[in-house]
């Protein structure tokens, strides 16, 4: 297959729409089932480079969970616990038994359940039964893998009456080193983003604290790659192999450092005890549930409590997650990550880093004001890498 028409572009009122080969070659995709779109596309392609990348790094196998070409999770397949287990809302299954891809996608989408529903997902590995059950219960858009087993394909194709997107990537193909793109009839051309995310990319370590663990590095690596297919301005916090937090697409970094420090705190509260048994109803679905468990940790709490609200969800009206409990609970949070795909221009974005429980940095350095970011880095024990390079990517 040369080329394959879309139903339309970013739009429906963006016809015709298509993907092709400019040299006239065959595309190095298979759609096995449904009618993905142009944007099911570009989440795709960038989807499959960054679990590539993830399990060239770490040689594990990886998933992530793309809504409009950026990742909203991203993991490599370390087993779950049971209390990710029951956050990410599949305890009802046999987890403990779980392939590493399928923990790898329970984690991707599990961590910001939000911004995952709806999803386009890029597996690094041959999808397996464990994993298309996962997939079949959760919605999403579609998915992309270098294979599929019988059985796993079976249980997709009865996603959406048929029409759930399936695509098959030739896990051999190169593309060409230079790539193009148009903007208002104009083309542009550059070198592709071939950077390697490797040991060598964050050895230079600029903070009086040097002690950079196995697992440290494992995770600063996880955060780059991810930040590689990322819309820029864009930070990630990572714990044990996994996105906990993604600031994409803002215009400021520390708004971005806000975001995803956000995003980290509430991947952890949920696992508050408190949380974790708030009396729902059984006719509450998991997206609901989700809805209703990002109003009650945030400010707006009482949109769900009040007289008249909870009735509609509980069984029981649940006692407020009050600040100074929240804050006690956040403190638990340790040992976490922030990769940036450019240098913090000011000393603020650690001073928000702290607040949830980041230990490691690795940015790239550059800024006027580096010494003041190594000198809050150090105030807080922070072991920080400057990588040298940018990771810009729109």
């Amino acid at each position: 297959m040369k080329e394959l028409q879309l139903k339309y572009g970013c739009n429906p009122n963006q016809k015709p729409s298509k993907i092709y080969m400019a040299d006239g070659s065959e595309l190095p995709i298979q759609v096995l089932s449904g009618r993905p779109g142009y944007i099911n596309f570009l989440d795709a392609f960038n989807g499959w480079q960054l679990v590539r990348d993830l399990k060239k790094a770490t040689g594990l196998p990886a998933a992530t969970s793309f809504k409009h070409v950026s990742p909203a999770g991203a993991s490599i397949g370390l087993p779950l616990n049971e209390t990710l287990a029951k956050i990410y809302w599949v305890d009802d299954m046999d987890w403990k038994n779980f392939s590493p891809l399928a923990c790898a996608y329970a984690r991707a989408r599990g961590a910001d359940r939000m911004s995952s529903f709806g999803d386009f997902i890029s597996l690094s590995d041959i999808c397996d039964k464990d994993t298309a059950m996962l997939i079949k219960r959760e919605v999403s858009d579609g998915v992309i893998a270098p294979g599929y087993t019988e059985e796993a394909l079976e249980i997709l194709k009865q996603k959406k009456k048929g029409n759930y997107n399936v695509i098959q990537i030739d896990e051999n193909y190169v593309p060409e080193p230079l790539e193009h793109k148009q903007v208002f009839g104009v083309t542009f051309e550059q070198g592709r983003q071939e950077l390697a995310i490797d040991d060598a990319l964050i050895s230079n370590i600029v903070t009086e604290n040097k002690e950079l663990t196995e697992e440290a590095k494992r995770d600063m690596k996880v955060s780059l790659i991810i930040l590689k297919y990322t819309q820029s301005n864009s930070v990630c916090f990572v714990k044990d192999g996994q996105a906990i937090g993604v600031g994409a697409g803002q215009q400021s970094r520390v708004h971005c450092t806000r975001l995803a420090g956000q995003k980290a705190d509430n991947w952890y509260l949920r696992q508050c005890p408190k949380v974790l048994e708030l009396p729902f109803k059984d006719t509450i679905t998991r997206a609901e549930r989700d809805n209703v468990i990002d109003v009650y940790i945030g400010e707006e709490y009482m949109d769900v409590l009040a007289d008249g609200a909870w009735e509609k969800t509980f069984t029981e009206k649940p006692e407020v997650f009050t600040k100074e409990e929240k804050r006690a609970w956040q403190d638990g949070l340790t040992g976490v990550t922030l990769g940036s795909d450019a240098f913090f221009p000011f000393s603020d974005n650690i001073e928000r880093a702290y607040k949830s429980g980041v230990k490691y940095v690795a940015q790239p350095g550059g800024s006027v004001r580096d010494d003041q970011v190594i000198e809050t880095c150090d105030q807080y024990g922070m072991v920080m890498a400057f990588t040298g390079i940018r990771l810009f990517h729109h």
